[in-house]
């Protein structure tokens, strides 16, 4: 038991080394520089979401059957691969073939991490502690980020091979944390599997069991659809602002300081998320989760203070992140959790297969802010869907 009380304090630090990605806030400035274009940072993220898709439930039945210690010390693994290749490749295609090796490198961990531990927590019969969990690895997160923004904003300006280097050298001591970790006997799936037509046969069945779990319980599906289009939108926004911001002129450590004060503010909320909606209650968290980011989206398109108004992206993601996770987690089956939660992901890439290369399109043939100003108009028509379809319906319960 002592073991797995050790996995919460362990996923922290797995956690903070596994987010000190000094490529997340300067990889479309970097292959830009390389001389590739808009359009074709377009496809490659495109390419990255396509491959996160298809491989996202095939990794959650990986963790679910085969164990979420082993998921995550594999996607470290190739996460080092990832760098190599982006860092000294100038071909688009080998540029495609890394961003599919680390579209594998965070399926392998998509669904594995909180799967590991919701169930240690299961374990150690503690669950009405994991929003504040989620908080504190949500605020762990943030702080990785934050020091990997500031970090890499300093060492582009000189060189960035210090930014891949750095990357690796984190990725590498993550993989020994996950190693660290201790797999978790509940919902744990007994194997007899001996031969490769039965453990096919095994994972056929586990992924079958995975999707009626989710039409059995469909508020399951509307709590992903609305995280994860409301993701989108901040993701993509994230990255388009690169561009932006430095066709505006802007070095690259002004922009990734936007981005940590950002991360700041993001990690703080969801600290205290668990407060926040024990006031505001589920129906009022979700329409601020929706409502909130459409209006900023708005007016980072139409005004000349965009990353004053990113910056305030911080409390509707840090709430989202804890809350919905949550919401999520107490409606899911442990036998099915880590591939459920993949399934969330895989609706991420979907959407972003859609979203990011249409505002990539629109930006190429007029200007960055007329995308955004498409983008505004996507936000505001979720927006209207989710407030009067999706979230009466998640919290008719708590409703009554």
């Amino acid at each position: 038991m002592s073991g797995i009380k050790n996995n919460i304090r362990q996923n922290y630090l797995f956690v903070a080394l596994s987010s000190i990605n000094l490529t997340h806030g300067v990889w479309m400035i970097f292959l830009a520089m390389k001389g590739f274009s808009l359009v074709e940072l377009g496809l490659l993220e495109g390419i990255y979401h396509i491959t996160s898709f298809l491989m996202e439930i095939p990794t959650g039945a990986v963790a679910d059957l085969w164990g979420r210690k082993l998921s995550r010390v594999i996607g470290r693994f190739i996460s080092i691969i990832s760098y190599l290749i982006m860092f000294l490749s100038g071909s688009f295609f080998l540029q495609a073939i890394g961003f599919m090796i680390t579209a594998m490198s965070n399926n392998l961990e998509s669904g594995a991490g909180d799967a590991l531990v919701y169930d240690s927590l299961i374990e150690l019969e503690e669950t009405s502690t994991y929003m504040s969990v989620a908080g504190k690895q949500e605020l762990t997160y943030q702080g990785a980020s934050i020091f990997s923004l500031l970090l890499a904003g300093l060492l582009a300006q000189y060189s960035y091979a210090f930014v891949f280097i750095v990357s690796i050298v984190f990725s590498f001591f993550a993989m020994l944390s996950a190693l660290q970790l201790e797999e978790t006997t509940i919902g744990k799936n007994i194997r007899e599997s001996k031969t490769f037509f039965s453990l096919m046969r095994e994972y056929t069945i586990h992924i079958f069991a995975s999707f009626s779990s989710i039409k059995k319980e469909k508020r399951i599906f509307y709590l992903m659809l609305i995280s994860e289009v409301v993701f989108t939108f901040i993701t993509t926004l994230f990255f388009y602002l690169q561009t932006y911001w430095s066709e505006a002129g802007h070095p690259e450590s002004y922009i990734t300081t936007i981005f940590a004060i950002n991360a700041i503010i993001t990690g703080i909320t969801a600290l205290f998320a668990s407060k926040i909606v024990q006031v505001i209650g589920k129906r009022w968290t979700l329409s601020l989760i929706v409502v909130f980011p459409t209006i900023l989206i708005w007016l980072i398109a139409t005004t000349p203070y965009s990353p004053l108004f990113y910056i305030l992206f911080g409390p509707s993601e840090g709430l989202l992140i804890a809350s919905v996770g949550t919401y999520l987690n107490e409606l899911i089956n442990s036998k099915q959790r880590a591939t459920i939660l993949s399934m969330q992901s895989m609706l991420f890439s979907l959407i972003m297969v859609v979203t990011f290369p249409s505002v990539g399109f629109i930006a190429s043939k007029t200007s960055i802010p007329i995308a955004f100003i498409a983008l505004s108009v996507m936000s505001t028509l979720f927006a209207l869907f989710a407030l009067t379809y999706l979230i009466p319906i998640v919290s008719k319960k708590e409703n009554g």
